[in-house]
């Protein structure tokens, strides 16, 4: 239970800092792997601090701010077609007439893939 606690306690730390990440360029997103990198050495875990670094040395590579860009475009773009998918399923739902039950789900849905919008609308800057 407790390395369950650590792993969420991670995960609220690192996934904040990867969207700053994204949305502060390549320079931003190495800073956070080495901050990321600095945490797992500070507390003995050598498995992800490998990880990390192997993060870091793709980043340093590969990265640059168009390609940054053009993934954030594409998260944009998925997230629209995904949209657009849940309100079809939903008025899908409606024009069936399926239980009230269904038809929150399939609104839940949608409602969430509008958050997933506009999380991807604002890494990308837009």
């Amino acid at each position: 239970m407790k390395a369950y606690a650590s792993i969420a306690l991670l995960a609220s730390l690192v996934a904040p800092a990867l969207a700053f990440a994204q949305t502060g360029g390549c320079d931003a997103k190495r800073q956070s792997i080495e901050t990321e990198i600095a945490y797992a050495q500070g507390h003995n875990n050598t498995a992800r601090v490998r990880g990390l670094q192997t993060a870091l040395a793709e980043v340093t590579a590969h990265c640059t701010d168009a390609s940054l860009q053009s993934a954030a475009n594409k998260k944009v773009a998925k997230a629209q077609a995904d949209v657009a998918e849940n309100e079809r399923d939903l008025q899908e739902a409606k024009d069936q007439g399926k239980s009230a039950k269904k038809i929150a789900d399939r609104q839940r849905k949608l409602d969430q893939a509008h958050a997933d919008l506009e999380q991807a609308l604002i890494n990308a800057g837009k």
